[in-house]
């Protein structure tokens, strides 16, 4: 099994930063792609941004030039900073990786989540 355990989220002002981290563990054999999606109160959950095993990044345009995703395969985590923090940005921001699993001589590839966690950004 896969579990996901994200941190970093909190309570900071229009134009500051932070720095969300998300560490998976289980039985993973391989982890083909990470990112990060987030979700407003009473709207669709939507792509933040995606990283590759390759290391290709996928930005939302709402976030492009204030947001890095990254990643440490050695520690199987992936991370998001975001500058220039803006009051559209609040929202629960889930951690999401498609990891290939093998019990036995089951092999599976499928997509994980994370709890969520919350980021709201003051005015």
């Amino acid at each position: 099994q896969v579990q996901l355990v994200e941190s970093g989220g909190g309570l900071v002002q229009a134009g500051g930063s932070l720095r969300l981290s998300c560490a998976a563990s289980g039985s993973i054999f391989s982890i083909n792609a990470m990112g990060w999606y987030r979700q407003a109160p009473g709207k669709q959950r939507e792509l933040v941004a995606t990283i590759t095993s390759g290391r290709s990044t996928i930005y939302a345009d709402s976030v492009k030039g204030r947001a890095t995703i990254s990643r440490d395969n050695a520690k199987n985590t992936v991370y998001l900073q975001m500058n220039s923090l803006k009051p559209e940005d609040t929202a629960v921001y889930y951690c999401n990786i498609r990891a290939t699993t093998a019990q036995g001589t089951s092999v599976m590839t499928r997509d994980y989540w994370g709890q969520g966690t919350q980021v709201t950004v003051s005015s």
